[in-house]
């Protein structure tokens, strides 16, 4: 299943090694900065601002930065994992070394939703996701039959709500590895719950958050949120910002096979494009269910009272599925 899934940044395995892109559209030059490693690696641009390497000596476990136009080095936007918390290396993850057996999954069923809101760090004593699993019996005994994760980006310290993530691929060190996130996830679903992400697309906390080093637009100009400047949903160069976004929600998807999000403060994700990032978002998270056969699920935080956010497509909404 996770084979197929190929994303557009981040650092994956390949067969000549690893593959590595950013975006930087302004950047002159990237390097990517392997620890313990020899010279820095020259990365090449293309046309859309993606500077691209492939290395060989490159592995799962292997940490590295990048440097852009001698500043940095800064850990990846895109980092799958930051072993040593926001502000050090990020590392190498191989999501398709997992051996999943919820290959029976078919999603949550909407119309017999029972949410559990859980957060990992209070949950259990230990505050690990590997405490968690071993608990996930208890929740299905008690009658629920979804379970919806409080956010999982790292953030800067050890204990927190996660509302102030900056490190959106990475799920939180604090926690554990990626490896014992799929295992609950894994282990939930052989228990008939779904897994839902509590995912906070509207801001980025202030402290770890780099992507202002890599590029200028990904943050708005004209939109302040109560939590300060929202990201570009609708500036120059809003696609790659919106692209960015999104991935993030179909990795989750791909590559912890999550059934959903509750999407924090949609309210907060101000978009004046064509298309609304809520609506392309929630199109494309529907899709990647579709693709394996199981149902996937977008739910929003909002307070303005908008039949937009649930009316079908077809019908001039944005077709999620609930508020």
């Amino acid at each position: 299943m996770i084979q197929e899934w190929r994303p557009s940044v981040g650092a994956w395995p390949e067969p000549d090694g690893v593959h590595f892109r950013v975006w930087a559209p302004e950047a002159e030059a990237v390097e990517l900065v392997i620890e313990g490693g020899p010279e820095p690696v020259p990365m090449r641009k293309s046309r859309d601002g993606v500077f691209a390497a492939t290395v060989a000596r490159a592995r799962p476990g292997t940490r590295y930065k990048y440097r852009i136009d001698g500043r940095g080095p800064f850990p990846d936007p895109a980092s799958r994992f930051q072993p040593d918390g926001v502000h050090g290396p990020s590392e190498v993850i191989d999501p398709a070394a997992f051996a999943w057996t919820d290959a029976g999954w078919k999603g949550p069923d909407p119309d017999a939703l029972v949410i559990y809101e859980l957060h990992v760090g209070t949950f259990t004593q230990a505050g690990t996701f590997a405490a968690a699993t071993e608990a996930l019996p208890a929740l299905a005994d008690l009658g629920v039959t979804a379970v919806e994760l409080m956010p999982l980006a790292d953030f800067p310290g050890e204990r927190g709500w996660g509302y102030d993530g900056v490190s959106l691929y990475a799920p939180a060190r604090c926690y554990g590895r990626p490896d014992d996130l799929r295992r609950f996830v894994d282990a939930a679903h052989r228990l008939g719950l779904a897994v839902l992400v509590d995912a906070v697309y509207n801001h980025l906390g202030p402290d770890g958050n780099y992507l202002s080093c890599f590029s200028p637009y990904y943050f708005s100009t004209t939109h302040q949120t109560d939590w300060g400047t929202g990201p570009n949903f609708d500036g120059d160069h809003s696609t790659q910002v919106e692209d960015f976004f999104v991935e993030n929600a179909l990795h989750w998807v791909h590559e912890y096979h999550v059934d959903g999000f509750r999407l924090d403060a949609t309210h907060a994700m101000m978009d004046e494009g064509e298309r609304h990032v809520l609506d392309l978002l929630t199109d494309r998270v529907h899709e990647a269910g579709d693709h394996y056969g199981r149902r996937t699920l977008v739910i929003a935080e909002d307070e303005r009272n908008l039949t937009t956010l649930v009316r079908p497509r077809g019908a001039g909404g944005f077709g999620m599925d609930g508020v």
